[in-house]
């Protein structure tokens, strides 16, 4: 089973405060569930969801489980999922140029260490 993270509404923009949810194991489950959950593709950050606060308590009722910030970033560097910076100036050009869902199907052409093990998910 994939575990889906989220962490501590912390961080300020646009006169909000935002959180970050990830997968420690596939960032195809992740969009999958933000998917299910109503999140907008353009939330995705290329490895991570950017999650305002009010939405925060949904994202845990769906089954995201709560975790500091570092524990979160360890969990997503540790699954091999993190974005180098170079990864992460390919995606936004990307999204920029052609879009959330361009971007999302080169990041997962990119990066497939995104796969679930369990029976049923490739």
């Amino acid at each position: 089973m994939v575990a889906i993270l989220i962490d501590d509404p912390l961080w300020w923009h646009r006169e909000r405060r935002w959180c970050h949810m990830i997968s420690d194991t596939s960032l195809g489950e992740l969009i999958e569930f933000a998917d299910e959950v109503g999140i907008p593709r353009r939330g995705f950050e290329g490895d991570h969801y950017d999650i305002p606060e009010e939405y925060r308590d949904d994202m845990i009722a769906a089954g995201a489980i709560e975790v500091g910030s570092r524990e979160l970033l360890h969990r997503l560097k540790g699954a091999g999922l993190r974005l180098s910076a170079a990864e992460r100036r390919h995606f936004f050009a990307i999204r920029s140029a052609e879009g959330p869902d361009a971007a999302i199907a080169t990041v997962l052409d990119d990066h497939p260490v995104a796969v679930c093990s369990e029976a049923g998910h490739e």
